[in-house]
């Protein structure tokens, strides 16, 4: 029996149960595990900004982690609890990308935050000048309190070697005076501001079956802004096609007519890709691989950093024939001066824009190699992991955000305007040895001449060293080459008379990928370039699939033995080759089977006798690393 002014058994019950609810809401609004401080808290949304109505965008979480990075040079852990707190998404998820991607490191407690960080490349034209000499010097020079020296995979430029980054700031042909310079420049806090350079109308027609120039300072050379560019008939394409003015069938026909193919690595017909795209439901996306990860490869950086407003305006076009209402640039965050250059022009285009515009957006990399196969890139861009998805359905169907998505290459963009202007035939005239178009080729190791090349399709190696290349480097005579960057395969100088083109390498073990060719002299070893590319893929591997992460590791293993255990490596590369999930398991092998075909006395076993893929089989290029499928 109750008391006067005390509840009666019913209501005591009643506020139990209010009191217990309460507590479980209050429960429930807090992340579980460690919770975030006030102090964390407010510097997060320093960086991020205060919650917008309906809460901050999943898929933003990347660019968020940047925010962070950018600023403390590291991801505090107390900073992504505070993360996963204003994001409203669960702390595993937020550690999960973050520990993903090469270029974030997370810090835990009271860890020591890491001083300036210095990424001397270590690929294979970077090896060839000298990268690992660097490696050795550099911390006995600079000391490791405040600054940290690691190795780090191909960065893009493989014409300037050796290359390195300190902190977001570019060395190109990198010494131990050039590094000490940027370092002090960063320690000092002196802005990452590209110098100020004169506008120049950069007409990529002009440089066909040419060398365009190579620049020997880490400056962002001059380039097309969007006044010079509007200036000279830039943007009426567009313009005409959004107004209705130019029929978009006709310009898909000229596409299909002027034989182009996706320039990032698969050389999937683009007009044919259009049609595909464009018969799938509306809402559809577009998503613009600038991931340009291939060791060997650089050509997109040279015309982004030359001429952004041509990119964008192929992009313009699509978007309008194909009917795309948002657009989403992937760039690698490699190559920072390219994005300050592309996001201050993309400001001018919307602030002046020559057409109704799409939405378009600029997402950037974090570092991982895999972002560059086009549905690993798909799952960055919407702030996940960048893992492969299996298919079908292909991200035509079912892609970004899971709507039909069509998915491009830069530089096959990058062709559109000139292509539609000219006339197909323009474009298709062009080519040697029965083959159709200009390709561009980066090319490094040991030549005179290194860059990017616009020669016609179908070229030979020795054509293109001896005609655009100035021959090969004093001292040096051809011994082997890389037809298609690292996942390429490898071939020796006696077959110095192939066509480089799609379809042409494929009988050899090889394929022409991204037109990634890099040289080797006779001082060189093939199982050597064989080694430091294999190396690149077990770092580079995502761990999603056993074939990949295990093969990769166990053949670097291997193949650092003098005497090759033959019938094993062909066993790991039959494996990784049927079972891997995406290109880079699948085309690992490769280099391998080169190796034993071709270079068999180096590994010291007789000629290999292992089955080469037949004329018009596949050898991974059709889900390849930066390549392109419907």
């Amino acid at each position: 029996m109750s008391h006067p002014g005390q509840p009666s058994e019913v209501q005591a019950v009643v506020i139990a149960t209010a009191d217990d609810m309460r507590e479980r809401i209050r429960r429930k609004s807090k992340l579980k595990g460690r919770q975030a401080d006030d102090v964390s808290i407010a510097e997060v949304r320093a960086l991020i900004g205060p919650m917008p109505e309906g809460g901050h965008r999943r898929d933003l979480l990347i660019e968020h982690l940047h925010q962070l990075n950018d600023v403390h040079r590291c991801l505090h852990d107390r900073h992504l609890v505070a993360l996963a707190k204003e994001m409203n998404i669960p702390m595993a998820e937020v550690y999960e990308v973050a520990t993903f991607y090469h270029h974030f490191e997370v810090i835990r407690g009271d860890e020591k935050a890491p001083g300036l960080t210095v990424r001397v490349c270590d690929g294979l034209a970077c090896e060839l000048a000298g990268a690992q000499d660097l490696l050795a010097r550099l911390p006995g020079l600079l000391g490791s309190d405040h600054v940290r020296i690691i190795p780090a995979p191909c960065i893009g430029r493989c014409e300037q070697a050796p290359a390195a980054v300190v902190h977001q700031r570019a060395v190109p042909f990198a010494t131990l005076d050039a590094v000490k310079a940027a370092i002090h420049e960063q320690n000092g806090l002196v802005a990452l501001v590209p110098r100020a350079q004169p506008a120049i109308n950069f007409a990529v027609a002009e440089y066909a079956e040419k060398s365009l120039p190579v620049l020997t300072s880490g400056d962002v050379p001059a380039y097309t802004d969007y006044d010079t560019y509007r200036a000279h008939g830039g943007y009426s394409l567009a313009a005409a096609v959004v107004n209705g003015e130019e029929d978009a069938e006709a310009i898909i026909q000229a596409m299909e007519g002027s034989g182009l193919r996706g320039l990032g690595g698969a050389g999937f017909p683009a007009g044919r890709k259009w049609r595909i795209v464009r018969d799938q439901p509306a809402p559809r996306l577009m998503a613009v691989n600038i991931d340009e990860g291939e060791p060997g490869t650089f050509k997109d950086r040279t015309y982004l950093e030359r001429d952004p407003h041509r990119f964008l305006e192929g992009l313009l076009v699509a978007a309008q024939v194909v009917g795309v209402e948002a657009c989403y640039i992937y760039l690698r965050d490699e190559y920072h001066d390219c994005r300050a250059v592309l996001q201050k022009e993309l400001d001018k285009l919307r602030a002046n824009p020559p057409c109704q515009l799409p939405l378009i957006e600029l997402r950037r990399g974090a570092g991982a190699y895999i972002c560059g196969e086009e549905s690993a890139m798909i799952e960055s861009i919407e702030g996940k992991r960048g893992e492969p998805r299996m298919r079908p359905p292909y991200i035509a169907e079912v892609g970004l955000f899971g709507r039909p998505t069509l998915e491009h290459n830069f530089e096959t963009l990058y062709w559109v305007r000139d292509i539609v202007e000219r006339g197909p035939q323009w474009f298709g005239s062009f080519g040697r040895h029965g083959r159709k178009g200009l390709r561009s080729f980066s090319v490094s190791g040991r030549v005179k001449q290194p860059g990017v090349k616009l020669a016609p399709a179908g070229i030979t190696v020795q054509e293109l060293i001896d005609e655009y290349c100035g021959g090969m480097s004093d001292g040096h005579q051809l011994y082997a080459y890389l037809p298609g960057g690292a996942s390429g395969g490898i071939l020796p100088a006696s077959m110095n008379n192939i066509p480089l083109d799609f379809d042409t390498l494929q009988p050899h073990g090889c394929f022409i990928g991204s037109a990634a060719v890099m040289v080797l002299g006779q001082h060189d070893r093939a199982r050597d370039a064989a080694l430091n590319v294999m190396r690149f893929f077990e770092h580079e591997s995502c761990g999603q699939c056993t074939p990949c992460r295990v093969g990769t590791a166990k053949a670097a293993k291997l193949m650092q033995e003098p005497v090759w255990d033959s019938q094993t490596l062909e066993d790991l590369a039959q494996v990784m080759g049927d079972a891997s999930i995406c290109g880079l398991g699948q085309a690992a092998p490769n280099p391998i089977r080169s190796i034993q075909k071709y270079f068999s006395a180096e590994v010291g076993e007789p000629p290999w006798q292992g089955k080469l893929p037949s004329p018009g089989e596949s050898v991974g290029t059709e889900h390849r690393i930066n390549g392109e499928t419907p």
